[in-house]
């Protein structure tokens, strides 16, 4: 699947802010003020070929397309967005360009043309031209960097914890979020203001014209669903066809960014929850089904929340790596088989005089010591010393302007009490996440709130599974009901995000793209291998 290869006050909406949505959000949104250049494409740098076959490399081609800092008033300048194309393999009968986003926000989109050839069918390759991008603010194209050196970075982030426990370190992670965010607003520029999705849509309209297609045809992950859904709604008659897959709910998310994210955390439980349903269900072939894994299961993670647990080779387990590591895995059922094997060996370092009869499993403990993207300090890549900051700070950039937090960091402490009574292994976790927005730089943020009902000439495809961690089922039922015409295909299937791993979604997705085909309403399809299947056969 896409995100496998390609490497969240006590009420919420206008009240925590105090700020309705501006005018212009609230519309459809100003028309893009200028066209677009065509793009002038050449060979792509070597360092963004590293590890690309030679014969691959020959329908590769780069280019930098500009764009306004602000739409709204051009006159602040521009930023250059960075841009990959895969040809067509049959460039006779190419339909146009298929635009990619692997989700986020702060994902680098420019290498998904590369990737992308494990997910989509061969004839969405022989008649697209691939188009990936970096959105502004991300990677390539303008990194938003909150830091001049990584010194003054790892001097905040090391503070920054992202489920902390006790009252030292919630405040002391509530102070370094106020010292990031300050120093976002001192280091980051103009472009802080303007990283909506509202604008990173916008952008993708430039990139249509820049590629000469009159309609849009474009495929979005995760957070990528929610640009394309604004899209959508923004240009209704430039639209061709969109496929969203692992959507989010774009009503809820731009309205109430609190209930959004807890409703994440309860995604997460729901997909660990069927994980150790089906692992109890499979028996020997699982490493943790022998007597009850939920029983288990919590006895590790109320275990870890009294403190760390230190492993037989001297190294330890946190409360925050264990859940960080655990909802990780669950974005990838190929994982499921290494997680288990991980759960039983740290179940019998905790409690050693367990009798078992399964085998522990070899290296399982190394899965909870090594890190996996999801707090502030993880997402950020930093070096010692005073060399030059160069991560980016796009995930914040995005999120504090998109969704509506409460403009007081103090608030998230009891958040994270509330959460954590529901959603005891992940809601800690999810409500530290969105910290920084609680003191982000840009109060009034032009974020795009809807209308979302505009109609499409061709109903937009909308992909759900069921055990998605990230972005619930119950989040894409709710895109198809909120938008002007939908269709869902739903998967009865663990992970996030579908493509690439049943063929059932990778014809549906390839005819509605190419034929523009709409699925009939109420397909289900299944994956192309359900969890511990490749042990029982």
């Amino acid at each position: 699947m896409m995100a496998v290869l390609l490497a969240t006050a006590l009420t919420a909406g206008t009240g925590l802010t105090g700020h309705p949505a501006s005018a212009a959000s609230a519309q459809h949104g100003p028309a893009t003020p200028a066209a677009a250049e065509p793009l002038t494409w050449t060979r792509c740098p070597e360092d963004v070929l590293t590890g690309v076959p030679d014969e691959q490399r020959a329908r590769l081609s780069c280019a930098t397309l500009p764009v306004p800092v602000d739409h709204d008033d051009p006159g602040q300048g521009t930023i250059g967005l960075a841009l990959m194309r895969r040809a067509a393999d049959d460039p006779a009968h190419r339909i146009g360009s298929l635009v990619l986003n692997p989700g986020g926000p702060g994902g680098s989109g420019l290498r998904t043309p590369i990737s992308a050839e494990g997910v989509l069918r061969p004839e969405v390759l022989a008649r697209f031209d691939l188009v990936g991008f970096d959105p502004r603010g991300v990677a390539r194209s303008a990194p938003l960097r909150c830091f001049t050196t990584a010194e003054q970075a790892d001097a905040v982030l090391d503070r920054m914890l992202t489920a902390p426990l006790s009252w030292p370190e919630i405040t002391g992670t509530v102070a370094a979020s106020r010292e990031y965010t300050a120093a976002c607003a001192a280091n980051a520029g103009a472009l802080i203001a303007h990283m909506t999705t509202h604008d990173v849509a916008r952008d993708l309209d430039l990139i249509r014209q820049a590629v000469g297609d009159e309609r849009l045809s474009f495929l979005g992950f995760s957070y990528g669903t929610l640009i394309g859904a604004t899209y959508a709604n923004l240009y209704p008659e430039r639209t061709r066809a969109l496929v969203l897959d692992g959507s989010v709910d774009p009503a809820l998310r731009t309205s109430d960014g609190v209930t959004y994210d807890r409703q994440r955390a309860q995604g997460f439980e729901i997909a660990l929850d069927g994980f150790l349903t089906r692992c109890a269900q499979a028996g020997p072939a699982c490493a943790f089904s022998e007597g009850s894994p939920r029983q288990r299961f919590d006895q590790i993670r109320d275990r870890l929340r009294r403190g760390p647990v230190t492993l037989p080779d001297g190294s330890q387990i946190s409360f925050a790596t264990f859940t960080e590591q655990v909802g990780g895995n669950l974005y990838s059922p190929e994982s499921f088989l290494q997680l288990a094997g991980a759960l039983l060996d740290l179940y019998l370092v905790i409690f050693p005089g367990t009798a078992t009869s399964m085998a522990v499993a070899p290296h399982a403990a190394s899965l909870f010591t090594t890190a996996v993207p999801g707090g502030l300090r993880d997402q950020l890549p930093l070096a010692g010393g005073d060399a030059p900051y160069t991560g980016d700070d796009s995930y914040f950039g995005v999120n504090c302007l998109d969704k509506p937090f409460p403009r007081v960091p103090e608030l998230f402490p009891a958040l994270a009490d509330r959460w954590e009574r529901e959603s005891p292994t992940f809601g800690r976790g999810q409500a530290f996440d969105p910290l920084p927005c609680g003191s982000w730089p840009v109060a009034h943020p032009d974020r795009y709130r809807g209308p979302w009902n505009r109609p499409t000439a061709t109903p937009v495809l909308v992909i759900g599974n069921y055990y998605d961690p990230a972005t619930r089922y119950d989040f894409a039922r709710r895109m198809v009901a909120e938008l002007g015409s939908a269709r869902l295909v739903s998967v009865d299937a663990f992970g996030h995000t579908i493509l690439g791993d049943s063929q059932c979604v990778d014809q549906a997705a390839a005819r509605y793209l190419t034929d523009l085909v709409v699925p009939a309403e109420g397909l289900v399809c299944q994956p192309d291998r359900q969890p511990f299947e490749s042990v029982t056969g």
